[in-house]
């Protein structure tokens, strides 16, 4: 079954034109979700004017070949291994539901543009499958057992807050297309199938207020991190990340009393927020 192309079946019932205009549909609501939460926080504005105060700011000039290299460090490191994880138990999770999520829509896409009516379509309905599956292995090991609330405040697995619209619905995603494709031919299969078009339509059509469009935003985030550095221009915040070293406790004279033998942000009682899945 994992082998088979689920929306072949589906498409005896829904025309293959109507499932390429609600993928096209969904993609026009990234989109859209995406530019209006950048005029709404304004984030691309705090990004071009924090960009001219770094470069008044700047102490040396980065040239064109070393900004590539800073481009390529931030696709290699923080886009690609999400290497800005101290927690390696959060990474492994993250790249799990990343890639999944990346091989689940890419699959979807190929099987319904390319491959709408074909049971065998290749090796994509299993990427399809896989994909679904690291996703949700990935995502319900963060729900359950990494997420921030969780770990810092004691809140229970079920105590959603609005910050959770994304992860619950990408996880409902994933479950019940899992569960529509291996329960195709009956009732059931109908309603978890209306489930899944429920959940995904939500996941794709809240990016205004979901936490879908930070993973846009974060390589730039990321990039300019990286330039500011390399150019010696001050940055907004202290980089607080490892507060053993010597150097930013001598700036930061009252941060070894209140550390006690824990290092980082956990030593000084602040709730750091981890980075957004995506």
């Amino acid at each position: 079954m994992i082998g088979t192309n689920p929306f072949s079946e589906l498409s005896a019932f829904i025309s293959p034109m109507a499932m390429q205009i609600y993928v096209v549909l969904m993609v026009l609501l990234v989109v859209g979700g995406t530019v209006l939460d950048m005029i709404h926080k304004q984030s691309a504005k705090y990004f071009f004017e924090n960009s001219k105060k770094a470069a008044k700011n700047a102490k040396r000039t980065v040239s064109s070949g070393e900004k590539a290299s800073l481009a390529m460090q931030t696709l290699t490191s923080e886009v690609l291994t999400s290497s800005e994880f101290a927690n390696p138990k959060r990474r492994i999770s993250h790249l799990f539901t990343m890639y999944g999520f990346i091989i689940f829509v890419v699959s979807t896409a190929v099987l319904i543009f390319g491959y709408p009516t074909e049971a065998a379509a290749g090796i994509w309905p299993m990427l399809w499958h896989l994909g679904a599956l690291a996703l949700a292995f990935g995502g319900y090991w963060f729900w359950f057992f990494i997420r921030v609330d969780v770990s810092s405040e004691g809140h229970k697995w079920y105590q959603l807050a609005r910050a959770d619209l994304f992860i619950v619905s990408l996880l409902a995603t994933a479950t019940f297309g899992l569960l529509w494709s291996f329960t195709q031919g009956g009732g059931l299969g109908w309603l978890f199938f209306v489930l899944f078009i429920l959940s995904s339509t939500t996941l794709f059509g809240s990016v205004l207020w979901s936490k879908f469009a930070h993973m846009f935003f974060k390589p730039a985030a990321a990039y300019q991190k990286k330039l500011t550095r390399a150019d010696g221009s001050q940055e907004n915040l202290p980089d607080l990340d490892d507060l053993s070293d010597p150097a930013v406790q001598a700036r930061y004279p009252d941060i070894p009393k209140y550390m006690g033998d824990k290092p980082g942000y956990m030593g000084l009682g602040i709730k750091r927020e981890e980075p957004s899945h995506f």
